[in-house]
C-alpha cells in the first residue's frame, strides 16, 4: 500500500497546503518567530500528532473488536528533538474498568501502531528535484 502526500507552497509565506491521498486537505505553517504565521503546525509537529492519533486509534480499534470500554482515552507524545537518536515519550491515559492482564495488552497493542513500526523498522529516502520547465506555446520558435 502506497500513500501519497503533496506540499504546495502558498506565495509569499511559509504556509504549505498539504493534499494527502487526493482527499484531505492541511495547511501547516511555522511560528511567527521564525518568520510565519502560525497559521497552522509547523512540519515537524505533525509527526508527534501522527504517533498519537495512530496509538489512540489503533487502541479503539482493539478494544471494539473486544468488545472492552476504554472510556476516556487520551494519548500524549512528547517528542524531543534535541535528543540524538531523536526521542519519543508516550503517556497514554484512560478510564475504563479494565484488568491489569488488558492493560498489558492494551500496551502490546499501542507499541503496534502502524507508525511507530514504520519508524521502528527504519526509512529509507529516495529523492529527486527537477525544475518545471513551461510548455511552448503553439507555433512558437524553440
Amino acid at each position: 500500500m502506497s500513500l501519497t502526500a503533496t506540499a504546495r507552497s502558498i506565495p509569499g509565506t511559509l504556509r504549505q497546503e498539504v493534499v494527502i491521498d487526493g482527499r484531505h486537505r492541511l495547511v501547516t505553517d511555522e511560528p511567527e518567530r521564525l518568520g510565519g504565521e502560525g497559521a497552522g503546525p509547523a512540519p515537524h509537529e505533525l509527526f508527534p500528532a501522527a504517533l498519537a492519533s495512530c496509538i489512540a486509534t489503533t487502541l479503539a480499534m482493539y478494544a471494539r473488536t473486544k468488545e472492552w470500554e476504554l472510556g476516556e482515552l487520551t494519548v500524549a507524545v512528547d517528542y524531543d528533538t534535541k535528543a540524538t537518536p531523536r526521542r519519543f515519550a508516550i503517556a497514554i491515559e484512560l478510564d475504563g474498568d479494565l484488568t491489569g492482564e488488558q492493560l498489558d495488552r492494551l500496551e502490546r497493542v499501542a507499541a503496534s501502531c502502524p507508525v511507530r513500526r514504520a519508524v521502528e523498522a527504519g526509512i529509507e529516502f529516495v529523492e529527486t528535484i527537477a525544475v518545471r520547465r513551461p510548455a511552448l506555446a503553439a507555433g512558437g520558435v524553440s
